[in-house]
């Protein structure tokens, strides 16, 4: 009687899914326990914009990245100025930019799309955190969703944006909507960009399969100063960023196929 064999690649394939199935379980798990001490820490966080909640909120953030299979490298630290506030800014690749920016060490609010505050837990736990929904479709929720952001930077708190507006469905960096450029001439408040790498292979967009073990790098760069922008310069502040981000993405992974 022969015996029957696992091809290597299905026997990879199986393991995929059960460690992505653990992961997502245990990430699962994390959020399910953290509501309840987010919540008790909210109740007490009386001053706005309400720091200590963000601060615990993106902490779960850097947990979760603990129990996935990533090993994140952090440059450019000294980049950041903790008495300063910043429109933050990065490109967009996955699910996984998420927990990978939390390690950045600023007090923050994020803007995000409307659907994720609907999520039970994690989006009880955005609302708790004072993070700020919007709704592309409506111009109108678009303008208030902005207030806020610009509220929060005048209680000097940084804010955090995609300006892609979604993920990345090739690692490319997508051309950049002007609203958090346009926010920061306005509220003359420097722009912090950063450039996250390696995540779009470690969760693929529509996807719930997590990929092998690999460095995920979150680099941040120096501060661009808004000084001598006008609101009508937004477009063009924002594709002089979005070159700084796309020239040192081409680096990394230039370093890396050298290596």
């Amino acid at each position: 009687m022969e015996e029957v064999t696992t091809p290597p690649s299905r026997l990879l394939q199986m393991t995929s899914i059960l460690r992505s199935a653990w992961i997502w379980a245990a990430s699962a798990a994390l959020i399910l326990l953290w509501t309840p001490l987010l919540g008790a820490i909210r109740l007490f966080d009386f001053r706005p914009p309400r720091l200590r909640t963000g601060r615990w909120f993106r902490r779960l953030g850097r947990v979760i990245a603990r129990v996935s299979p990533w090993r994140i490298r952090v440059s450019g630290g000294e980049n950041v100025n903790a008495n300063q506030v910043y429109v933050v800014v990065s490109n967009h690749q996955s699910v996984a930019d998420i927990p990978v920016i939390a390690h950045l060490k600023l007090d923050t609010k994020w803007l995000a799309k409307a659907e994720l505050f609907r999520l039970p837990v994690a989006g009880w736990m955005m609302r708790m955190a004072g993070d700020v929904p919007i709704e592309r479709s409506d111009r109108r929720k678009g303008a208030i969703a902005m207030m806020r952001c610009a509220r929060y930077l005048r209680q000097r708190c940084s804010v955090v944006f995609f300006p892609e507006g979604t993920r990345s469905p090739d690692g490319r960096v997508l051309p950049f909507n002007d609203g958090p450029f346009q926010l920061a001439i306005r509220e003359r408040v420097p722009i912090l960009p950063l450039v996250v790498e390696g995540t779009g292979a470690a969760l693929a967009r529509n996807s719930w399969v997590f990929g092998k073990a690999r460095d995920i790098h979150l680099g941040i760069l120096e501060a661009v100063s808004v000084d001598g922008w006008n609101v009508k310069q937004a477009a063009a502040l924002g594709a002089r960023v979005r070159q700084r981000i796309v020239d040192e993405l081409e680096r990394r992974r230039g370093a890396g196929r050298e290596d």
